[in-house]
């Protein structure tokens, strides 16, 4: 028995986002919930719960910029001022570090915003608060 079928009015936000940027099911916390680096699955292959009708959109992206951004700007200042290294071993370095972490936060960002709109009965997933199936327009 999952949680949805459980309560569905009582959905733990904290551990849904936990389980998402782990790249989890929000839902079981089991099934992963991407295939490939970005694309979410349709359905979580351990309780079935729905996906197909997310939208995370660029809000993973606005995140990794806005957190990537605070973190390598400050850095860069320190390194520069304390350590005066050359300015293609300051670039190199800090190019390196911005796309590993970038590349790091990207997929769990997303995981994590697709938790919180479970969690939160947002978009598509509200109804499965009513028992409703979801038809969008698009066809997602």
């Amino acid at each position: 028995m999952t949680q949805t079928d459980m309560n569905p009015a009582a959905r733990d936000t904290r551990r849904a986002v936990l389980n998402g940027f782990r790249r989890r099911c929000p839902n079981c916390g089991s099934g992963p919930l991407l295939k490939g680096f970005l694309q979410v699955r349709d359905h979580c292959s351990v309780c079935r719960e729905e996906f197909s009708h997310h939208r995370a959109d660029d809000g993973p992206a606005y995140l990794t910029i806005l957190i990537v951004g605070h973190l390598m700007a400050p850095s860069m200042l320190i390194a520069f001022t304390a350590l005066r290294p050359e300015p293609l071993v300051l670039f190199t370095a800090f190019l390196i570090g911005t796309v590993g972490l970038s590349l790091y936060l990207l997929p769990r960002l997303k995981g994590a915003l697709i938790g919180f709109q479970w969690a939160r009965f947002m978009h598509g997933f509200a109804d499965a608060r009513d028992g409703r199936a979801t038809s969008l327009p698009n066809g997602r």
